[in-house]
């Protein structure tokens, strides 16, 4: 099977919207949803030709667009998506959690083999894959993907159909999404994921799959379900082709620098020449590899950031977030915290305190989604209702240790 081409005009983060992923353990049918508002049947009647046109099946459309009404939730999702401003140190403890750390040891050891032949095949660590697919879907975890998730196909129709600002985009993608069913990719019941449509192990938009997707497990298909193979081999080549990821090199390293921040880039031993030194004592791994020096926050952790750190910012944009992965990556594979705490930071909650705080705001009233010591969007705002209602500033959704002494002092 000829593979896609990852060309670079594909930036993964330029056409996909953030969310939770789905598996192919979930072949629930569509959710019931109210009767289509009027004007829709004959706009799905005049796109059908446009589909065909663009080498959808008969009975391909018949099979998913035949009877289906569209998702018209996903307008209200669209403007009360939460908002919460986090502070760095707050970001990197919500994603470097010790929930994400405990299952992505538990996803190493089952798919062991999978991230020996990424290593072997692509160069991209496997720490760096892990925290990939721990942030982006939980590691595909099942329950998640059932609680969390909604059929693409009624989301991308509304939106498709009644999305003024870019009704072309939400065309193409519904098209899109009507290719990856016609190459028996995926069937409409797996087919769940964001209210926006990313779907799968690693988040990606319709778009995406079709032209970076890769069939890593060979079985004549590429897959966002089911099996992790075909998505995060196709991540590492994005990686590789996109981020120019460096085969046998680290991300970075924090570390102790005897002056102000410099920039520049550097090599490592260059840098050590200059009095910089890594913070856990070690030598650097690679003297010659280069490296720059970036320091996210006055009196916080310095940091000496080589190409596979900008790598996995080519996945999303935000430094933050590269930060975040790669620092998850470590944490899986053994590393301890960050050595030089953020100014003003309290230490990440353990999984047993994260899920008493569910538990208590759960029982207090407060709806977190569940209490399995995965912090989403639920049980950030359901923290964030809790500081409003219990003046606790600011109300920032930050479930922390500040939050958990004031729900154990009770209501």
């Amino acid at each position: 099977m000829k593979q896609p081409d990852s060309s670079p005009r594909f930036s993964r983060r330029a056409i996909l919207q953030r969310g939770l992923g789905a598996t192919a353990l979930l072949a629930a049918p569509y959710a019931a949803f109210a009767a289509a508002p009027p004007g829709f049947d004959a706009w799905r009647d005049g796109f059908k030709a446009r589909a065909l046109a663009k080498g959808i099946s008969e009975p391909t459309w018949n099979r998913v667009m035949g009877r289906i009404e569209p998702d018209m939730s996903v307008f209200k999702q669209m403007q009360k998506q939460p908002e919460f401003h986090e502070q760095v140190w707050q970001y990197i403890n919500r994603r470097v959690s010790d929930w994400r750390i405990i299952n992505g040891r538990e996803a190493l050891k089952k798919n062991e083999a999978l991230f020996a032949r990424i290593e072997q095949d692509f160069g991209v660590e496997r720490g760096t894959l892990l925290a990939l697919w721990g942030v982006e879907s939980a590691y595909g975890d099942p329950l998640v993907q059932q609680n969390h998730m909604t059929p693409v196909f009624p989301s991308l129709v509304a939106l498709a159909w009644n999305e003024p600002r870019r009704r072309a985009y939400w065309e193409t993608e519904l098209i899109n999404a009507l290719k990856i069913v016609d190459r028996g990719w995926g069937t409409p019941e797996q087919m769940r994921g964001s209210w926006a449509g990313a779907m799968g192990h690693t988040q990606w938009m319709p778009e995406v799959w079709l032209n970076v997707g890769m069939d890593y497990d060979n079985d004549g298909r590429v897959s966002p379900f089911g099996k992790p193979d075909d998505a995060l081999g196709s991540s590492a080549r994005f990686l590789v082709n996109r981020g120019k990821y460096h085969r046998g090199e680290h991300w970075g390293y924090e570390v102790r620098s005897p002056g102000a921040a410099s920039s520049g880039s550097r090599t490592y031993a260059a840098w050590a020449s200059a009095g910089v030194t890594r913070a856990d004592g070690q030598p650097f791994a690679q003297p010659n590899a280069s490296a720059q020096m970036w320091v996210p926050v006055a009196g916080g952790p310095t940091f000496l950031l080589g190409p596979n750190f900008y790598a996995v910012k080519s996945y999303n944009p935000s430094m933050n977030y590269a930060l975040a992965i790669c620092h998850l990556g470590d944490r899986i594979l053994g590393a301890p915290p960050f050595i030089q705490p953020f100014p003003g930071s309290e230490r990440a909650l353990t999984l047993a305190e994260v899920q008493e705080v569910q538990t208590r705001l759960t029982k207090a009233g407060f709806d977190t989604g569940g209490t399995d010591g995965r912090v989403g969007n639920d049980t950030m705002k359901a923290v964030k209702d809790y500081q409003a209602k219990m003046g606790l500033l600011p109300a920032d959704g930050y479930g922390g240790l500040k939050v958990l002494a004031r729900l154990r002092q009770g209501n």
